[in-house]
């Protein structure tokens, strides 16, 4: 039998005369002999390595007792300890390791079929393995021979017990945790104690306020500077202040965060880390005094009205932000109302149409068998400029869709997936401005266009004439008898040549120009803007501009669409806007009324061409089906996206 053993079972009969320090039964007879010298009560020193006195290790029985380790007997780790006597003669047997001996234990748990009844085995590996991998596991700069901290430099591994979250204990453990964090990094708890989180741990010793752990992962803890460590630091913001964090989503800033880049502003960038200050806190960066400077950090022209801007602004709070608050109710309102209208008016025409499909019904408006024009004629319906200005705004609003859907519902899984093979949020943004200023230049053109055209007719055009897309009375007598057509109360009405819905189509770019371009440059270009115009202004820009993207891209998806390639008569597609023209009992059959007007006056002819060849045919088509395929795909992910948000 070894000395120490053959003590712990002569100390074991001196049980009683130890009193309280022995007086809980966890405290085995081994541990026990230990404390003879070990357990505080008078002071012991010893001569150490270096032939210095030292003070032995101090440990209080009843802290031994209530700790995780309460049932081990001292020389279950300290197996390099051959006797009782100070200093302990050694075996050369390894020091103490945590992990070699959990790892021994996960093992022997996994050999037992055991591993289930005992979850903590295997957390603590993997807090083991992380750490490995973390700064503290790295040598120490002053003495390679130690780590920067090992298991036993944050954990006493004498005393270390799990606590019942929400306990006592474990409010009091949390509120050591700083100073033991400060015993090596003293700077950092000198800026922590003087800041809010500080004060509120350290000063009022409330458990709730934020510690060193809740923002640094204990046991993953890599250099700060990386952009994994400033995203970590994000999202352990976020579990403390909910609100701040989705509006803060809601930002370019953090929609570029959540797609996983960090070269953007983050939390510590305005308001600091481990001096974090309450904003009316004159010492605070986000003090009225101070955000100026705070945000020329980044924004180098920033000036006052730049940093007027609300960065947690939110529609939920009418008192503090009435802007917002207005700005989202209409444009909530502006969705709803045309969705609920052009859905509706979808979803009956498809049903009207189908039924009378479905009974055979068929409407002859005319015959033009009998008109004997040449095999091979069809109807011009656009010219070469306007189906090429309408496939540069359809390419470059689906470009504009995917580019800006991406960072609105940057929370997605897909959205950083796109990013990527964009090459990162740099170049999408690019990729968005290029063509944001295609999609306008088409616009302006077109108006330029349109000014001359009518400028050089202006004696004879006819503002509300069937030639022109100024809507009329008869398109509301139209609407009117579409919807009876609908309910089954009357014939479906003819058209000229301009139907109510494509009129709508022709007019909508102008309200989403105007919306998108105008907020769209707000937000481009914000330091010349916000010299004279208040910071609420970009907050609103921001709503408007992604809400309005938002009706643009899904009406045209699913109304346009419909309207001009999905219903009966028309699917699976049109290839007009492509090919320009359009069979002759097509054009009889969709615009009515100006073909008969122009039989009557013989005008016809002039508006015949020749078929397109087979080569622009098939072009067309393929054209049209990667344009629709690549739009309904972009439908998806819209719709994910806002169920996303939804669901988040």
């Amino acid at each position: 039998m070894s000395l120490l053993a053959r003590s712990a079972a002569l100390v074991a009969t001196l049980m009683l005369a130890i009193g309280a320090q022995a007086a809980d039964a966890t405290v085995t007879p081994a541990t026990a002999a230990c404390l003879t010298c070990h357990d505080g009560s008078k002071v012991v020193q010893t001569t150490g390595a270096d032939g210095k006195k030292r003070t032995l290790h101090a440990l209080k029985p009843d802290a031994l007792a209530g700790g995780a380790h309460t049932k081990l007997q001292c020389a279950d780790c300290h197996q390099d300890v051959t006797d009782n006597e100070a200093p302990h003669k050694k075996t050369g047997a390894a020091a103490p390791d945590c992990v070699t001996c959990h790892r021994g234990l996960l093992e022997q748990a996994r050999k037992d079929g055991k591993e289930a009844a005992n979850p903590g085995l295997g957390v603590v590996m993997q807090q083991a393995e992380k750490q490995k991998l973390s700064i503290h596991a790295k040598p120490n700069a002053d003495d390679p021979s130690h780590l920067n901290a090992a298991c036993a430099d944050c954990h006493d591994s004498h005393t270390f017990a799990r606590h019942e979250p929400g306990s006592p204990p474990a409010a009091a453990a949390r509120l050591a945790w700083p100073q033991r964090c400060g015993s090596c990094h003293d700077d950092q708890i000198e800026e922590y104690a003087s800041s809010i989180h500080g004060q509120t741990v350290l000063d009022k010793h409330d458990a709730k306020g934020a510690i060193c752990s809740d923002c640094h992962n204990p046991h993953g803890i890599d250099k700060t500077n990386t952009d994994a460590a400033k995203l970590a630091t994000v999202q352990a913001c976020a579990g403390c202040h909910e609100e701040n964090a989705k509006s803060y989503a809601d930002t370019y800033h953090g929609q570029v965060v959540a797609l996983g880049y960090a070269n953007t502003a983050k939390c510590a960038n305005c308001h600091g880390s481990h001096d974090i200050l309450g904003p009316k806190d004159p010492k605070s960066k986000v003090h009225v005094d101070n955000r100026l400077k705070t945000c020329q950090a980044c924004h180098k022209q920033a000036n006052a009205g730049f940093v007027s801007f609300q960065p947690h602004g939110n529609a939920h709070d009418f008192k503090r932000y009435p802007e917002i608050w207005l700005a989202t109710k209409f444009m909530v309102g502006l969705l709803a109302g045309t969705f609920a209208f052009f859905w509706i008016h979808l979803l009956m025409w498809l049903y009207r149409e189908s039924r009378e499909r479905q009974q055979g019904k068929t409407r002859p408006h005319v015959r033009v068998d009998q008109l004997g024009i040449p095999p091979g004629k069809q109807v011009r319906r656009f010219s070469g400029w306007w189906r090429l200005g309408h496939l540069l705004f359809a390419v470059s609003l689906m470009i504009l869709t995917l580019t800006g859907m991406t960072l609105m519902y940057s929370g997605t899984s897909w959205a950083p997936v796109v990013v990527k093979l964009f090459g990162g949020p740099k170049v999408t943004g690019l990729v968005h401005r290029v063509n944001a200023v295609i999609f306008v230049g088409v616009f302006v053109i077109h108006l330029v266009y349109i000014a001359i055209s009518i400028g050089r007719r202006w004696k004879t055009f006819k503002w509300f004439g069937p030639d022109s897309l100024i809507p009329n009375l008869q398109d509301l007598k139209d609407v009117i008898a579409m919807f009876k057509w609908f309910l089954g109360k009357g014939e479906k009405p003819v058209f000229d040549r301009w139907t109510y819905w494509e009129k709508f189509d022709y007019w909508a770019p102008f309200w989403g120009v105007a919306i998108v371009g105008v907020s769209g440059i707000l937000m481009w270009f914000p330091q010349p803007f916000s010299a004279f115009l208040p910071g609420w202004v970009f907050n609103v820009a921001a709503i408007t501009h992604g809400e309005e993207a938002f009706l643009a891209a899904v009406f045209l998806f699913t109304v346009h669409f419909f309207n001009n390639h999905f219903r009966p008569e028309k699917f699976p597609f049109d290839p007009v806007m492509f090919t320009g023209s359009v069979p002759l009992e097509h054009f009889a059959r969709d615009h009515t009324v100006q073909y008969r007007r122009l039989v009557e006056s013989g005008e016809l002819e002039k508006y015949l061409v020749d078929a397109p060849s087979a080569p622009m045919t098939l072009g067309s088509r393929i054209l049209g089906a990667v344009l629709i395929a690549f739009g309904l795909l972009l439908l998806v992910l819209i719709v994910n996206g806002f169920f996303h948000g939804v669901g988040g």
